[in-house]
C-alpha cells in the first residue's frame, strides 16, 4: 500500500467511522499532502508504509521549520488580508494534529508505529475566549439585518433566520442545514432537533416568538416540500452561509461594531446571556452540544461579573468581607480569569 493509498483510508475512516465534519476531512486532507509533498523531497522520494515508520523527528520537525517558513512567505506576499502570527500557528498546530490523527490510526489499523511523531511539538497559540455582543445588539440584530435587505422575502427569511441563532443557540451550518420537515417537532411540542457536528443529535428548546417567526416563514416559503431546505438562496438553493455572514457584516459595519460580530456571536450571545440570567452551566452545555465541559466553562471565564458574584456569596472570606472589623477582614479583589485549552466551539 502506497502512502497515497493510506492517506485516503485514513480519510475515508474519518468520514464514515469517526462522522468527521467533510470540511475536516478537506483540511485533512490537503494537511497530508502538503507533509507528503515535503517527505518526497526531503527523503529523495515518496516514503511508502515502511519509510512513513522510519521517519525520524529531526525529519518531523524539518517539515514543521519548512511550514513556518511558508506562512512567513505568505505573509510577505499578502496585501489586502494578510495572516497574523497566530493565526499561522494555529494552521500549523492543525496540521500536527492532522498527521498525529494520521499515525495514530496507521498504528491501529496497519500495524506501522513511529514513536517520533507523538514527541513532535505542536505550535503554541493563544487561547481565546468567546466574544459575545452586547444584549441590546443581540436582541436588535436579527430586525435591524433584516431592514438592510433588498426584497420582501430576503427581510423575512434574514429576520428569522438570525432569531433563530440566537434565540437557539445554533451553529450557522446547523441552522442552514435544517429542512421544512424539521418543523414538525416545532409546531408539535416547541423543540426542535439539531444535528451538530459529528452527526450528534440534540433537542433545542424554541422561544414561542422564534417558534412564530418560523411559522410566518414557512407561510411564506415558496416550495414548503418536507424535504426542501428551511432558508432558501435567490435562486432557490439552499442558502450559504457566505450570504448570510455578508449580510451581518453590512449591518456590523454599519453599526460600528468589532469585527468579532459575526453569525457566531449571535451564539456565545446566547450562552453568555443564559448564564447571566443563572442558567446552570450542564443545562447550557446541552443546548449548545458541547462534548466536553471544559468547552462550555469559556463562558463562566469570559463573565468576570459572573465570577465575583459567585466567589462574594460563596467564599467564607467574602462573608467576613461584609462584616465590621478592620482592614483585617477586608477582602481582596478576586484574581482576573485565565483562558483554559478547549476544543473549538
Amino acid at each position: 500500500m502506497t502512502a497515497q493509498e493510506a492517506v485516503q483510508k485514513f480519510l475515508d475512516w474519518m468520514a464514515v467511522e469517526k462522522r468527521a465534519s467533510p470540511l475536516t476531512v478537506e483540511a485533512y486532507r490537503g494537511d497530508l499532502a502538503r507533509f507528503l509533498a515535503f517527505m518526497s523531497v526531503h527523503l529523495d522520494g515518496l516514503p511508502d508504509m515502511a519509510g512513513l515508520a522510519a521517519i525520524s523527528l529531526r525529519d518531523l520537525r524539518a517539515w514543521l521549520a519548512h511550514e513556518q517558513e511558508q506562512a512567513l512567505r505568505k505573509r510577505g506576499r499578502a496585501r489586502a488580508t494578510p495572516s497574523t502570527p497566530d493565526q499561522a500557528a494555529r494552521t500549523r498546530a492543525r496540521r500536527v494534529s492532522a498527521l498525529r490523527s494520521f499515525f495514530r490510526y496507521l498504528a491501529r489499523r496497519e500495524g506501522v508505529e513511529n514513536p517520533a511523531v507523538s514527541l513532535l511539538g505542536s505550535p503554541r497559540t493563544k487561547k481565546t475566549l468567546p466574544r459575545p455582543l452586547p444584549r441590546p445588539d443581540a436582541l436588535a440584530a436579527p430586525d435591524d439585518i433584516a431592514e438592510l435587505a433588498r426584497t420582501p422575502f430576503e427581510q423575512q427569511r434574514n429576520a428569522t433566520l438570525f432569531l433563530l441563532l440566537y434565540g437557539c443557540g445554533l451553529r450557522i451550518s446547523e441552522a442552514l442545514n435544517l429542512d421544512v420537515g424539521d418543523m414538525r417537532s416545532v409546531a408539535a411540542g416547541g423543540v426542535l432537533l439539531i444535528r451538530g457536528k459529528g452527526g450528534k443529535e440534540r433537542l433545542v428548546p424554541v422561544l414561542p416568538q422564534v417558534g412564530a417567526a418560523l411559522q410566518a416563514w414557512l407561510a411564506r416559503h415558496p416550495a414548503p416540500d418536507a424535504r426542501s431546505p428551511l432558508f432558501l438562496g435567490v435562486r432557490g438553493g439552499r442558502l450559504q452561509a457566505a450570504v448570510a455572514q455578508k449580510a451581518m457584516r453590512e449591518w456590523r459595519v454599519l453599526s460600528g461594531l468589532p469585527d468579532h460580530a459575526t453569525p457566531h456571536a449571535l451564539r456565545h450571545s446566547f450562552a453568555t446571556h443564559l448564564m447571566e440570567g443563572g442558567a446552570d452551566l450542564r443545562v447550557i452545555q446541552e443546548l449548545l452540544g458541547h462534548a466536553s465541559l471544559s468547552t462550555t466553562q469559556r463562558y463562566t471565564l469570559a463573565d468576570e461579573a459572573h465570577l465575583v458574584d459567585v466567589w462574594t456569596r460563596a467564599h467564607p472570606r467574602a462573608q467576613l468581607g461584609a462584616q465590621p472589623g478592620g482592614a483585617e477582614h477586608a477582602v481582596p479583589a478576586p484574581p482576573r480569569p485565565i483562558p483554559v485549552v478547549a476544543e473549538k466551539d
